[in-house]
């Protein structure tokens, strides 16, 4: 496992700086198949959305190949849980098999045990066909509508026999797997388009003895033209009891190109609500933020023409307002070293999402390519580094401070050391359970080497050139005695100020933080980044908007301790999201045990400390910029 890393820095450098008048992304361009050759079905990981917690799929006492080989796999499937193996399921491109009997086996107590666990928390099988996920289909309520996906096929269900209360447990033993193929009208040569099953469960029977050569069953018999229809007796998992493992393959023609083949997979349910939701939510936001804006440069351009008349007519008796700190407004504040970390970790989340949702926008990470969004996220937060470390150090220099290396080294620890322990922490708790999610030793150095070995030196290297350029100026000299801050208004007393800075941001986004969440902890696709990035953006000008807002009613009450509030204000949006989050899991999962929500609110934590320091960081420089605008813009003696 430790050279994962390595594969994945250089899979994703390759794919960076590949040519751009190549069609295909490397790993995900098409196969050809021509009838008769071998298919190979690929089995990963069973999945639950009860638990969170994959388990490989020989987990569980399935019919295994003569040899099971793991497929190679990149830094993000290994952090998604994914344990991609080969199967016995072998297919030929076109040609229909009809029960095929994999192997007959008998599971002890222990065995028949586990199956009955992963029914009961609806484990779901995941198989791969060609690079395409197989999928239950699920008609859709209204005709003639495309049918929606369901990922994977479940492990098995719970009913009761007619007549008995008592409920009983039985396992899907036959799978009847559609492929789709699109064919070259001018070749013999067709493309993979679709992958379905449905999943049966069926008590075999068979004339004895049972033969391994022949496998003959009366049950399921081609020659005979008995097929599994889903009406037979269904295979109870009990232990000590015979089960054998079936499975059909047909093939259809489909019209659906290569190119468009997960257009299915990536289908919404409830499409056109969300999309209007979406769109609504957008156009207030614009709107609140076009009025904001409009009311801050008339109020400001009367303020500034005022002071200057006052100063020119020598009318200044007394000064009023946010002109009155002019001499405490640049003063450094409180912690200004942990303000300088945070801002320069905000960078880094700043560019990090920004390059990435690019990205993902030009098709580069395309639901195809497992793994490869997880996988550039932490690349490039590593890269990223570098701009932390500069903004870091400008900051810490127009502060005067001297201990830059110190206020390196913290840039380069807090944020992701806080983040490394939480996460250190759920996977000792996902080793507990045995899952396939706990990342591998090898694994783990790889991270620790991308951290240490190439994201510290960067921060190192921004710092230094950072700390070399010239401190940033203030437009207006400092006093040196601090003026006292007048009694402020309830309304306006930081926690209320910064709470209610937070509503709006968390507004620009709410509708698609559920999209979000559904595809990370429901197991859905996620693929509309491009409507992901205009929220983005408007997610940018909302909390600079609202932050400019209260840093002017601040000022304007003569209270001059903006730098940290103006971080805190944006910031505060990630209070809201976590709240949320809270309100999802109760709402909208299903997960009952301990561990699984331990996960779930441990994740959440690190993604609600990341949007702080992000939105954070947006508010801080819109602040910054604003209030360096408007004292440079004024008369001062």
């Amino acid at each position: 496992m430790g050279d994962y890393g390595i594969w994945s820095c250089l899979s994703v450098l390759i794919l960076l700086f590949s040519r751009a008048d190549c069609f295909y992304l490397p790993g995900v361009a098409p196969q050809d198949f021509k009838k008769g050759d071998d298919l190979q079905v690929k089995v990963n990981k069973l999945s639950s959305t009860k638990t969170q917690l994959p388990y490989e799929y020989y987990s569980l006492k399935y019919c295994p190949p003569k040899d099971i080989i793991d497929v190679s796999e990149n830094l993000g499937e290994v952090l998604r849980g994914d344990r991609i193996e080969n199967s016995p399921y072998v297919f030929k491109m076109r040609e229909t098999r009809l029960c095929n009997v994999l192997c007959k086996i008998k599971w002890d107590a222990s065995e028949a045990k586990s199956f009955k666990e992963k029914i009961d928390d609806e484990y779901r099988v995941n198989m791969i066909l060609d690079n395409l996920p197989v999928a239950v289909a699920k008609q859709r309520t209204e005709a003639g509508q495309v049918p929606a996906y369901e990922h994977g096929f479940r492990v098995g269900f719970k009913a009761s026999y007619t007549g008995s209360p008592e409920e009983r447990y039985f396992i899907n033993n036959h799978l009847s797997f559609v492929v789709m193929f699109h064919k070259d009208p001018e070749t013999d040569y067709a493309r993979i388009v679709g992958f379905e099953v449905t999943p049966h469960s069926v008590r075999h029977e068979y004339e004895q003895p049972w033969d391994d050569e022949k496998r003959l069953l009366t049950t399921c018999d081609p020659n005979t033209k008995r097929t599994v229809s889903g009406t037979e007796i269904p295979q109870e998992v009990v232990e000590d009891k015979e089960v054998i493992f079936t499975y059909d393959v047909t093939f259809q023609d489909s019209p659906v190109k290569w190119a468009s083949r997960w257009d299915t997979y990536l289908l919404m349910t409830d499409d056109q609500i969300h999309w209007f939701s979406i769109i609504n939510s957008l156009m207030i936001v614009l709107f609140l933020s076009g009025m904001v804006a409009m009311i801050m440069m008339r109020t400001l351009y009367r303020d500034i023409s005022k002071y200057n008349q006052l100063e020119t007519q020598d009318e200044a008796q007394e000064e009023t307002g946010w002109k009155l700190v002019h001499g405490d407004v640049f003063r450094p504040p409180t912690g200004a070293s942990l303000l300088c970390v945070y801002v320069g970790t905000g960078v880094q989340c700043l560019g990090m999402s920004l390059v990435t949702m690019i990205f993902a926008m030009l098709g580069f990470l395309s639901p195809s390519n497992r793994g490869g969004l997880m996988t550039a996220m932490l690349l490039l937060w590593v890269f990223m580094g570098l701009f932390a470390g500069y903004s870091s150090s400008r900051l810490y220099k127009m502060f005067k401070g001297t201990e830059w290396r110190k206020n390196t080294l913290k840039t380069a620890f807090l944020f992701p050391g806080v983040a490394f322990c939480i996460f250190f922490v759920l996977n000792a708790l996902i080793w507990g359970e045995k899952s396939s999610g706990a990342v591998p030793f090898g694994t783990m150095f790889a991270l620790v080497f991308l951290w240490f070995g190439i994201s510290v030196p960067l921060v190192f290297v921004g710092s230094y050139f950072g700390y070399k350029k010239p401190a940033i100026e203030d437009p207006v000299r400092t006093n040196k005695i601090p003026r006292q801050i007048p009694e402020q208004a309830w309304y306006m007393r930081p926690f209320f100020s910064i709470l209610i800075g937070g509503i709006l941001p968390f507004g620009a986004v709410f509708i698609e933080l559920f999209f979000i969440l559904t595809s990370i902890w429901l197991h859905q696709s996620y693929y509309i980044f491009g409507f992901l990035f205009i929220v983005f953006v408007i997610l940018i000008i909302t909390c600079a908007e609202i932050t400019i807002v209260l840093c002017y009613f601040q000022l304007c009450s003569e209270d001059y301790h903006w730098w940290w509030r103006s971080y805190l204000t944006a910031g505060s949006s990630a209070f809201y999201l976590f709240l949320y989050a809270t309100f999802y899991f109760f709402t909208k999962l299903e997960i009952t045990k301990l561990v699984s929500g331990i996960l779930y609110f441990g994740y959440m934590t690190i993604i609600s400390y990341a949007f702080f320091v992000l939105t954070g960081t947006i508010g801080f420089y819109a602040c910054f910029w604003f209030v360096r605008m408007i004292y440079s813009s004024v008369k001062i003696d």
